[in-house]
């Protein structure tokens, strides 16, 4: 009988859906509703993130799209755009592809970009004419 090899721990990749819904509702001030006529997550009431393709992949807001690039470069394979999104900032997640751990600091860094740009105090200081 041939000697068993020991497993090798295979570092899973992706997320299912159920995990990524977790993590983005687990952020303060999400909750979940509509935008755009799509079910979504929305961050003190606007679009912050949804699933599309069938619920493989995840639209997320970030804060720049230099964030975007940056995701990219770090993992073509989980982040990517496209057209419709090419001027906004925001990144499409394939859920099978990026690891859970970076999907979790993903979303918690824009979750605070995002929310830092809603804060009231934010808003009025960017309405006040400079002088």
């Amino acid at each position: 009988m041939p000697a068993q090899r020991p497993r090798s721990k295979a570092v899973r990749r992706g997320v299912t859906v159920a995990t990524a819904r977790r993590l983005i509702l687990t952020l303060p001030g999400v909750s979940e509703g509509r935008s755009y006529g799509m079910p979504s997550f929305l961050l003190g009431g606007r679009f912050f993130a949804r699933f599309r393709d069938d619920d493989t992949v995840l639209v997320l807001q970030l804060g720049t799209i230099t964030d975007r690039d940056v995701l990219r470069q770090l993992h073509p394979g989980a982040f990517f755009f496209t057209d419709h999104y090419r001027d906004y900032p925001a990144v499409l997640i394939r859920l099978s592809e990026v690891p859970r751990a970076m999907l979790a600091d993903v979303l918690k860094v824009a979750w605070e970009d995002v929310s830092a740009k809603r804060t009231p105090a934010r808003r009025q200081k960017q309405r006040r004419p400079s002088q």
